[in-house]
């Protein structure tokens, strides 16, 4: 016997209810019409968009999404349609998914490993059904099961739903992208089918993410599938919206594909690039912007952060503003101009001197007496971050901010002037991982998106004369590692050092991130691409004593 299937590999936004749901409903009659599937499966919580946060605790929106599911099954004929949805019982909420056939809901499954760590807060909102356990279904004469993301990561789950008949399950999944991810997931399934292994032969899995952004977080899709004896499929395309089409044969427990589009590129590179540009065009196009703006100094973070913007929004949609200050080198304009030429982006250019100066004229009564320190420096920042978003202000479009993870982990950004924007583009990004990213993207350009000689400059926020960053910072590839350690890793000071870095190093490095913390907490969302991204996965007090 043989069951074709349809994975809807695709975006479905938060809070969109009536939106999605409809889509739903083309949806499944396309699978049915279009790629003659029998059983058409949506990602984890389609209905209500992943994750929906503290909509979740309205029970408005709770009774849309009910009313929604239900108008999705009234419209399901002739094929097994698999809805993920948040599920309201009283005074309980479930992530649940409902099997729909011939018209009406034909049965629910509700998860029961809920996620409670990293960018996940499920156990805040929903529960575990203490009566709920396996959910199996036949169709054509196959029985199939379902289980729901976090629950395949848990032996019992998948074991449960076997021994009640499926050969055949079904994964609905909303996973956030991070990087070297694809390969924990990989083994997770092979490890799975082979739990499961009877006389040769195991549990066939059909694993969908839901793809696109949603605000700091990334999914990537990369939906695959694993054989009953163990053989995991190429992945789907990362980062692409597509259906994905499948024929199950229940003898041999293998997958034949119908159509399915191939990831041609598992690089960390390649897949952490798609992850930042797919991330600030999701964020643009679901908060209403079309155009952006950002601040190009000549530097190797914002000329990231344009050609990011550029291959997001098109470069017709793009505004670059070049701000020259007294300490601006020659180089750096022509560097701004250089790339946006190469780019076909419009770039302006305004000389800050002028309320610069009439800053330091406000203020000059009283900071008489007081040498010139972090203060000024500080006041050029501002100065352009008001310009840039008076530019937003008056023209509309989204302004970036052009900061990276090594500069927000040690307070190297000031508050109100280069973090001012929406969006951060590379907020999740070590120095050193950008200019690893730099020299990929330009390898797969027919020539340079960033100049050469932005990349092998020495970093400078040119705010007094000579000033490079190294003055102020370990090198780089020094602070970085710090920080992956302490960040990431969540390594102490004693195991730091205890790797061999200097310790002054160390405590200087270790007292910037504790004391800037009040910084980040200020700091505008952007694309997650490492296990512990600042903002919703990394929540640490701003008021701390612990130091260790």
């Amino acid at each position: 016997m043989t069951l074709r299937i349809a994975l809807a590999q695709f975006d479905f936004p938060v809070g969109a209810v009536v939106q999605n749901a409809e889509r739903i409903v083309a949806m499944i009659a396309e699978a049915r019409d279009v790629h003659r599937a029998d059983l058409v499966l949506f990602p984890e919580l389609a209905l209500s968009g992943y994750p929906p946060e503290d909509l979740l605790l309205r029970p408005g929106f709770l009774a849309d999404c009910e009313a929604a599911l239900q108008s999705i099954a009234a419209s399901t004929r002739g094929i097994v349609a698999v809805v993920g949805w948040p599920q309201s019982a009283g005074a309980v909420v479930y992530n649940a998914a409902s099997v729909l056939r011939d018209g009406s809901i034909e049965r629910t499954y509700r998860k029961r490993e809920l996620p409670n760590y990293a960018v996940f807060d499920e156990r805040r909102y929903f529960d575990v059904d203490p009566d709920g356990g396996a959910c199996v279904f036949e169709v054509g004469g196959i029985n199939v099961g379902l289980v729901i993301c976090e629950d395949l990561w848990f032996a019992e789950p998948l074991a449960e739903t076997v021994r009640d008949g499926a050969r055949l399950v079904l994964v609905p999944n909303a996973s956030p992208f991070e990087r070297d991810k694809h390969a924990q997931r990989d083994a997770l399934l092979a490890q799975r089918v082979r739990e499961t292994l009877n006389e040769g032969r195991g549990v066939a899995l059909a694993y969908l993410n839901v793809v696109g952004g949603q605000d700091a977080l990334v999914f990537d899709g990369a939906s695959v599938l694993a054989d009953g004896d163990g053989l995991i499929h190429a992945a789907a395309a990362a980062f692409e919206d597509h259906w994905l089409v499948a024929d199950y044969d229940d003898g041999s427990g293998k997958f034949t594909h119908v159509h399915w589009p191939l990831e041609e590129d598992e690089s960390r590179d390649g897949l952490a690039w798609r992850a930042v540009v797919r991330g600030t065009r999701d964020y643009c196009a679901k908060n209403g912007f079309r155009k952006a703006w950002l601040g190009l100094s000549g530097g190797i973070d914002s000329a990231m952060a344009l050609a990011i913007a550029v291959d997001a929004l098109g470069a017709g949609n793009v505004t670059a503003v070049r701000m020259p200050s007294r300490y601006t080198a020659d180089l750096s304009n022509d560097l701004a101009a250089e790339q946006c030429d190469a780019l076909g982006v419009e770039l302006l250019t305004l000389p800050i001197e002028k309320p610069f100066q009439g800053y330091l004229d406000a203020l000059a009564d009283t900071f008489a007496g007081k040498a010139v320190d972090t203060a000024e420096e500080n006041l050029q920042s501002r100065t352009r971050g008001a310009l840039l978003m008076a530019l937003s202000n008056k023209f509309g479009g989204l302004l970036l901010t052009t900061g990276n993870k090594s500069e927000y982990a040690v307070g190297y950004a000031t508050i109100y002037g280069d973090m001012c924007g929406g969006y951060a583009p590379i907020k999740d990004l070590y120095k050193s991982e950008v200019f690893a990213l730099a020299r990929w993207r330009n390898t797969v350009a027919g020539a340079p998106v960033i100049p050469p000689a932005v990349i092998a400059r020495p970093p400078s926020a040119e705010l007094r004369n000579n000033q490079k960053d190294e003055d102020s910072l370990p090198p780089y590839d020094v602070l970085d590692a710090i920080l992956l350690r302490h960040v990431d890793q969540e390594q102490s000071r004693a195991e730091i050092v205890a790797a061999g870095f200097d310790a002054a190093t160390v405590d200087k490095v270790l007292h910037l991130v504790r004391v800037s913390e009040w910084k980040r907490h200020q700091a505008a969302p952007g694309p997650k691409v490492s296990r512990r991204a600042f903002g919703r996965e990394r929540r640490y007090p701003i008021s701390n004593g612990y130091k260790a």
